[in-house]
């Protein structure tokens, strides 16, 4: 196979070892979980907007994903691209939910825009040392308890200030860069 050509995935065979960019079949909504768990050489994902759920450990572990598109992406489960160190550019802009773990330990994620997002669960960006920039959109009602632990290098959070959004004291634990806070839904800047 060509460096440049994709792998067509129809959730029915394991992935070969060499392959590094996946395409899913159209035919599927669902990636299994545990599909591409592991997979030492996978660096670009793609989606076509018919895929609505990322099930648990879909890519945990897979080192060298850097790139992810998922546009009809509605539901990421827990640790389904947890220890992707390469991992810098996701797009999904339907994500509704981020769930416990799903980014967890993305060492290279350093920006994440997720304009579709209601909750962001407990340790879903959990150790992303290299995050600067997080966008939510204004369907944000939630940030959990601790959804942004350990994020050294985070700056700058885009969210709808409501009351309520925020969850708890140690949401941002660990995220001593923090410095904006934007508001959606007024247009304003807090410096912290």
């Amino acid at each position: 196979m060509a460096a440049e050509e994709y792998y067509i995935f129809t959730g029915r065979e394991a992935v070969p070892p060499d392959v590094t960019r996946v395409r899913i079949h159209k035919s599927l909504t669902v990636i299994p979980a545990r599909a591409f768990q592991g997979h030492p050489n996978i660096e670009e994902l793609d989606c076509h907007d018919g895929v609505k759920v990322v099930e648990a450990g879909a890519f945990d572990g897979c080192r060298s994903l850097r790139r992810v598109i998922m546009p009809g992406v509605e539901v990421v489960e827990c640790n389904a691209f947890s220890s992707c160190d390469a991992l810098t550019d996701v797009e999904c802009g339907n994500l509704e939910f981020i769930v416990e773990h799903d980014f967890d330990s993305c060492l290279s994620l350093r920006s994440i825009d997720l304009p579709s997002a209601e909750i962001a669960y407990p340790g879903a960006f959990f150790c992303c040392g290299a995050l600067t920039n997080v966008k939510f959109g204004v369907k944000l009602e939630s940030i959990r308890d601790g959804a942004s632990l350990d994020c050294t290098s985070l700056e700058r959070i885009t969210i709808p200030l409501k009351d309520g959004m925020i969850d708890a004291d140690d949401v941002f634990f660990s995220c001593e860069s923090l410095k904006y806070v934007d508001d959606l839904q007024y247009d304003k800047r807090c410096i912290m």
